[in-house]
């Protein structure tokens, strides 16, 4: 009953601990003038707003009669999620060294107030772009919802694992900064935003369904298109790429949590 109790309250007071640096990471990063923290999810909206009008503007095709407003809000929409996550954690630990003299402060409440942030963001400007696209007739509502958002939670789990593991990696030596950069830019391409896997070669789909985050795109056009599409996915093959990176990541922050631990 005691442990309980005990377990309990050090939930509780992480919690808190997080919520606090998450208020702090807002305060730090917009700022208290012009719009504040609403330029958490208004920055992602003009992201995707602007690819969504520059593909209608061009008129570009995609292969399929999927309209490009909802091909273009699902596929980029989930970029962003994934894609930010590593690059706030990036480099995230020594401008906050000082806060690691407080004892209930560990390196893990950083990185999850930063990974909180981020999602929070791309999946307020995926849901109210889509309310405000249906509610103008540009889009329909999605078929499947509940599918749709374990999709986004697939894809959220996705990038806070690659986050924890890249971040943690990146104090220890700055060429995994220099490194996950271009990386990122890399498979931005190949991440399923502009295609459906169903739309290439066998070849090319054999290629591109050995990263993670196209399964959980697959997954979430499914839900958003229903029969319309024909999707290829293996949650279960996503599911344990997560697990991997998050076991490792685990590990690589329970090291930098000891060499920055303060004496």
């Amino acid at each position: 009953m005691t442990t309980s109790t005990s377990l309990r309250r050090s939930f509780a007071i992480q919690i808190r601990v997080i919520g606090a640096l998450l208020m702090r990471e807002v305060l730090t990063r917009y700022g208290r003038h012009n719009i504040g923290f609403l330029w958490l999810f208004v920055e992602p909206m003009m992201f995707t707003l602007g690819v969504t009008a520059l593909w209608t503007a061009a008129k570009a095709t995609h292969g399929s009669n999927i309209p490009i407003v909802a091909f273009a809000l699902t596929g980029y929409s989930s970029v962003l999620l994934w894609r930010n996550m590593p690059s706030r954690t990036v480099g995230a630990i020594t401008p906050n060294l000082a806060l690691m003299y407080h004892r209930n402060v560990k390196v893990i409440d950083v990185f999850l107030s930063r990974l909180v942030l981020e999602a929070m963001g791309a999946g307020i400007s995926f849901v109210v772009l889509g309310l405000v696209f249906t509610t103008i007739g540009w889009i329909k509502p999605p078929e499947n919802i509940l599918q749709v958002l374990f999709a986004w939670l697939m894809l959220a789990w996705f990038g806070s694992s690659i986050a924890i593991l890249v971040g943690s990696l990146s104090e220890r030596s700055e060429i995994v900064e220099k490194l996950w950069h271009p990386a990122m830019y890399l498979l931005f391409p190949l991440s399923g935003a502009a295609f459906m896997v169903d739309w290439l070669p066998p070849i090319a789909q054999e290629v591109v369904l050995l990263l993670p985050m196209v399964h959980g795109v697959e997954l979430l056009r499914e839900g958003y298109f229903g029969s319309t599409v024909h999707a290829h996915y293996d949650i279960a093959y996503m599911a344990s790429i997560c697990l991997v990176l998050t076991l490792f990541g685990f590990a690589q922050e329970r090291y930098i949590s000891r060499r920055v631990a303060p004496e």
